[in-house]
């Protein structure tokens, strides 16, 4: 490797005892997407039952929302940590060992009425969660050929982001009528059922390579093309974030819209955001630069008209449903290029993508925050994702040039 550059080899790989190349996506890819489902609506649904979870407890909701920073400080770091300490254990085994992480973190919860062992159920279960991520989108890149693999960690990322549609709204269905506590319950059921899918279709790694050891694989993480990429998935997921964290506000005191049709918005940001991630990784395929260009600037553009047009109700719907059609519709994009540019280190350089997603989110939505009682106002969150995001272009941009120099090292689709 030389200049950061990956060898052609981590790029172009042949088919290995296995691995599946075949031009279709195969079942596993979709169990996976629907691990990545369970995975996200874990996250996601505990904003939902706070106030079941305050109550029942006899905590301050202050106290309660901890399970939510646990967690996301779990996932920042057991996506690359958990990707280095399982580099030597089969791909198939770590899934399989953070589902049941996972299936244990959810029992724990429904069965402790002490914060304390709540909390570190979650930030266990978070450990695995960033895991089962990072690994899931090595997995479903290589199962399938070259001129999908874009395509399926697409799919596997879209399980991702039907969490928020479908799996926050039934988890606090289930919250309603068996208490959160069957909310993980429900969970855990499910993860547990998915350990059997995985044990059944994932099949055994390749045998490495001989002379392989971890120091050489991380020694592909000097790869400069690597940290454009996660330079990229910091500020695109950042950016997004810092708005969507306040749509709610932006929605109902900002534009006028009623609370009442707020879940009907955020259900159409979920909807496009699904799609958007599917086309995405579809068109990341063949063209995976102009992808992750194209829709950065998209998002800037849609943010910049938040910021600028406020107060008119349904311009702001408008462009809140564009936000979820371009803002994370590239995140897939930008895995695969972790995981290309990462070369033998792959599961590291997709953790790695996982753990600068929720980075950046962490980084815009404190900065967002702090702009609530600026001068800005409501206007903030909108007007920093649109600098946020805005700066993707600069590590999009230089990987373009780059792959234009070097295109027969530097096209992941080939």
């Amino acid at each position: 490797m030389q200049n950061g550059a990956p060898a052609a080899s981590t790029i172009s790989r042949p088919a290995a005892r296995g691995k599946t190349t075949v031009d279709r996506l195969p079942l596993v890819v979709h169990v996976l997407a629907a691990g990545t489902f369970l995975m996200l609506t874990t996250e996601f649904v505990i904003a939902g039952i706070l106030p079941a979870i305050a109550g029942d407890l006899g905590i301050s909701l202050a106290q309660a929302s901890s399970l939510i920073t646990v967690f996301a400080v779990g996932m920042v770091i057991g996506a690359p940590l958990l990707a280095l300490l399982t580099m030597r254990l089969s791909k198939k085994l770590t899934l399989l060992i953070a589902l049941v992480v996972f299936v244990v973190g959810h029992v724990t919860v429904a069965l402790s009425s002490d914060l304390s062992v709540l909390m570190g159920a979650r930030f266990i279960t978070a450990l695995a969660t960033g895991a089962f991520w990072a690994v899931s989108a090595v997995v479903a890149s290589n199962m399938v050929g070259p001129s999908l693999k874009s395509s399926a960690v697409g799919v596997v990322a879209a399980g991702g982001s039907l969490a928020t549609v479908l799996g926050v709204p039934v988890g606090a269905f289930v919250a309603q009528h068996l208490g959160w506590r069957g909310t993980f319950w429900a969970l855990g059921i499910t993860a547990a059922i998915a350990v059997v899918f995985i044990a059944r279709l994932v099949p055994a790694d390749a045998p490495r390579p001989k002379g392989s050891s971890v120091m050489s694989e991380l020694g592909d993480l000097r790869s400069s093309r690597l940290w454009l990429v996660l330079a990229a998935c910091l500020t695109t997921t950042g950016g997004v974030l810092a708005a969507y964290s306040f749509i709610a506000p932006i929605l109902t005191d900002q534009a006028g819209v009623p609370a009442t049709l707020v879940p009907l918005v955020l259900a159409g940001f979920g909807i496009c955001s699904f799609f958007g991630t599917l086309l995405g990784g579809r068109l990341g395929d063949k063209h995976p630069h102009a992808v992750v260009i194209v829709t950065p600037a998209a998002t800037t553009l849609v943010l910049l008209a938040m910021a600028l047009l406020t107060g008119s109700t349904w311009v702001t719907v408008v462009l809140v449903v564009l936000l979820g059609a371009f803002g994370l519709s590239a995140n897939s994009v930008l895995i695969h290029l972790a995981v290309v540019h990462a070369g033998r280190a792959e599961t590291l350089g997709s953790g790695l993508a996982v753990a600068a997603f929720n980075g950046g989110t962490a980084i815009g939505t404190t900065i967002a925050g702090a702009t609530l009682t600026s001068s800005l106002g409501l206007s903030g969150p909108a007007t920093v994702g649109t600098s946020i995001v805005a700066l993707t272009l600069i590590p999009t941009i230089t990987l373009a040039v780059l792959a234009r120099r070097r295109p027969a090292q530097q096209t992941p689709s080939h």
